[in-house]
């Protein structure tokens, strides 16, 4: 099974520099302890010590927020793309 999964530029330097990757699980989670033993260091900047996604990363799958759906156990197919997004802060006094 190939997933396609989206690496958003603060990510890059740990896949090598690469916007796109393929991967394999039956979830998200399987999903990203697979990319994570290809690209170490990857599980580290997504989970937080407790294992969960850190609040300020948000995880797509085919544009489908997974906190709406079932979380890190959201299942995939063949074919799914996955988006890694970090959250953006900031704004005007």
């Amino acid at each position: 099974m190939a997933v396609k999964v989206r690496i958003p530029t603060p990510l890059r330097p740990v896949t090598g520099g690469q916007a796109e990757v393929e991967g394999a699980g039956e979830t998200v989670l399987e999903l990203l302890r697979e990319l994570d033993r290809r690209y170490p260091g990857l599980a580290g900047r997504i989970f937080a010590e407790d294992g969960r996604v850190q609040r300020f990363i948000n995880i797509f799958v085919n544009d489908e927020d997974i906190r709406f759906l079932q979380g890190i156990d959201t299942p995939l197919r063949d074919g799914d793309e996955v988006s890694i997004i970090p959250a953006i802060a900031g704004g005007a006094r």
